[in-house]
């Protein structure tokens, strides 16, 4: 529901949300009197979109997109595509770049809080994103500059992300922009891309599995899919949608899932019902990520933004809604 269907509806949509995004932030680059503009960069699908906003704010300000500085920050789960794709992506668009390996202060942070790192739990996850944060924000401090988040609204809605670590920036960018919505305006940068090299990053980028990276590759392949834990992103931002927009209960969300994506295999009722349902929890259960967040353009009619559109008591319970959920009757 985020995506207009007609072709140039969609390529004017993007180009509007990618200007909104960027100025937002170039106006807040010129209030805080910001040298540069620091982001996290991965390889992956968010920190991509962000970087592209931050070359359109600089450009907007007159200044050169070398004021984007770049960070990479491998450690155990960074693959080899990803880092290339970063590297390639940053020279393209001629913003400065870096690398910070963080696996020896990972290393030492475990040591000292005496995690033991053959157990792949949430606090071997946890601490990888929380030093990139550190390594960010320190960064920032450095240069004179701010930290750019790349946290989008879908991510927002679920939780998924470390509280403090990648939860937290200094301006988060992408915190109005769902999932879905995010590839669109990556593919619509790869269609007006100045270069044939940057098409075909992007094009990669959008090709490549959406994960945090945080547990050991796999044959030097991508060993955590974000899709595989929490849902298709697809049906989150449809749930997402209706919630928030519409405010209608889970009983009429499941019977427009069911209509929507009717004929489509990979979507049984039992599938619509079961991710549904973790929608709910998740959404309950992680408000208190939301309740902190930093500030970010609001680019659609739906955020979930503390100060404006959406007041949640981070400790509110799920229990009429799943109770509800518990009402529906599934074949079989």
């Amino acid at each position: 529901p985020f995506i207009p269907h007609d072709e140039r509806r969609r390529a004017e949509r993007c180009e509007l949300i990618l200007k909104m995004q960027a100025d937002g932030l170039a106006k807040r680059l010129e209030h805080a009197h910001a040298k540069t503009a620091v982001i996290g960069i991965s390889g992956g699908l968010d920190s991509c979109l962000a970087l592209l906003v931050a070359v359109r704010a600089m450009k907007q300000l007159g200044r050169p997109t070398s004021d984007v500085l770049a960070v990479t920050m491998p450690c155990f789960g960074t693959t080899r595509r990803t880092r290339s794709n970063a590297e390639i992506l940053c020279d393209e668009l001629a913003v400065s770049f870096t690398e910070i390996d963080i696996a020896n202060t990972v290393h030492s942070h475990f040591k000292d809080i005496g995690q033991d790192e053959q157990v792949l739990d949430v606090t071997f996850e946890n601490g990888q994103a929380r030093v990139r944060t550190l390594e960010l924000m320190d960064t920032a401090n450095r240069t004179g500059g701010l930290v750019v988040g790349t946290g989008d609204l879908s991510e927002l809605a679920l939780g998924w992300a470390t509280y403090n670590g990648d939860h937290m920036s200094m301006y988060g960018v992408n915190a109005g922009v769902p999932k879905t919505l995010v590839r669109h305006l990556v593919r619509y940068e790869a269609d007006i891309a100045a270069s044939a090299e940057l098409r075909r990053v992007l094009l990669d980028i959008l090709d490549t599995p959406v994960s945090p990276e945080l547990l050991p590759a796999k044959d030097g392949e991508i060993a955590q899919k974000t899709e595989d834990l929490v849902g298709p992103y697809e049906l989150h931002d449809f749930y997402l949608y209706y919630v928030l927009r519409f405010g209608f209960g889970p009983a009429k969300i499941f019977r427009l899932a069911k209509t929507a994506f009717a004929g489509r295999a990979e979507y049984p009722d039992e599938v619509l019902y079961r991710w549904l349902r973790n929608f709910y929890w998740r959404f309950f259960a992680q408000q208190f990520k939301r309740s902190c967040l930093p500030d970010g353009p609001k680019v659609g009619s739906v955020t979930l933004s503390p100060r404006g559109d959406w007041r949640m008591p981070s400790d509110a319970a799920a229990a009429l809604w799943l109770a509800e959920l518990e009402q529906i009757p599934l074949k079989g």
